[in-house]
């Protein structure tokens, strides 16, 4: 369902959030942008809304030296705009922003227009990184989580829960996006996986444990690992992370020791037995000094003689 932009409760006397008319070839994506753009039935339905209704909610933007303007929130919208033909969208230019405050925009907007539960692991894994590392200013994160409230329809901030004093990073954080704190340790260290491993986990290729794992390898390392288990993703199992991990901590990690432990099962080399003949019975038959490669060719084909003709 569409959620009707109440243009009057938004923009007030504000002349900072007045809309106006930007061709969208002026538009581009926010520097930064980590969220993935709408595919399949959900981009369908937007193409559809906005050719028969148009653009109800204006994006936010900021200004670029170039004259045109890098989008904050409306990046979709933006997106079906384009494809359903529109030679322009309405727009809310913000000028004069930091980098802490068009980071607010673009974090805040996607987690209330989607959901954290509805955002991919990356995303999340992102999300949570921005917050932990205080980021946001409360003062002005606030001033702009109201804005979006208002511009979204939204009536809460996923972020709005208050934490006491005393408690961990983690926990502040669990208790803010209504997870776990483990689960927020574990999305903080996908964050410093390669995007190779990035999208396996956000495709569900491989388990988010088994990117924490081999989160702790360097990105060569997991570009290697990436490579590997192209054809077969399932080979990066928890067991072969784990033992990633450990032979990167112990300084034995190399290509070779890689490959081997993402080796599958059926192409690992047979392994031998070895069978003891009585010196005597070697001797009678084997000692004009033949190659083990000699002898073990005779026996092969002695057996094969043996039970030709026992089967016969």
């Amino acid at each position: 369902m569409t959620t009707v932009f109440d243009l009057g409760a938004m923009l007030g006397t504000d002349t900072d959030n007045q809309v106006k008319m930007i061709s969208c070839n002026d538009l581009t994506a926010y520097h930064n942008h980590k969220f993935s753009l709408y595919t399949g039935e959900r981009l369908d339905d937007m193409v559809e809304s906005i050719k028969a209704n148009g653009i109800f909610t204006p994006l936010i933007v900021q200004p670029l030296d170039n004259g045109k303007y890098e989008i904050l929130i409306g990046h979709n919208r933006h997106n079906a705009a384009q494809i359903a033909g529109l030679p322009a969208v309405p727009c809310i230019v913000k000028a004069g922003l930091t980098e802490e405050e068009a980071e607010i925009y673009v974090v805040e907007s996607n987690i209330i227009q989607r959901g954290f539960d509805n955002l991919r692991i990356s995303e999340r894994a992102e999300a949570l990184k921005m917050e932990q590392g205080k980021l946001f200013s409360q003062g002005k994160r606030n001033d702009i989580l109201r804005e979006l409230e208002m511009l979204e329809g939204a009536t809460s901030s996923p972020m709005g829960n208050k934490s006491s004093k005393g408690e961990t990073t983690n926990h502040k954080l669990a208790d803010q996006y209504g997870i776990g704190s483990t689960s927020v340790a574990r999305y903080l260290r996908v964050t410093y996986c390669c995007d190779s491993i990035k999208r396996l986990v956000d495709d569900e290729q491989i388990a988010l444990r088994a990117a924490v794992e081999v989160s702790y390898l360097s990105d060569d390392e997991q570009e290697l690992v990436a490579k590997l288990i192209e054809d077969n993703p399932k080979l990066l199992n928890m067991k072969a992370a784990e033992q990633l991990k450990k032979l990167k901590q112990s300084g034995e990690l190399t290509e070779e020791t890689i490959s081997e432990t993402l080796t599958p099962a059926d192409k690992e080399k047979a392994k031998t037995k070895s069978v003891k003949i009585p010196t005597d019975t070697f001797n009678r038959y084997f000692s004009d000094g033949k190659t083990a490669e000699e002898i073990q060719d005779t026996v092969i084909k002695a057996l094969e003689h043996y039970f030709k003709y026992t089967e016969d």
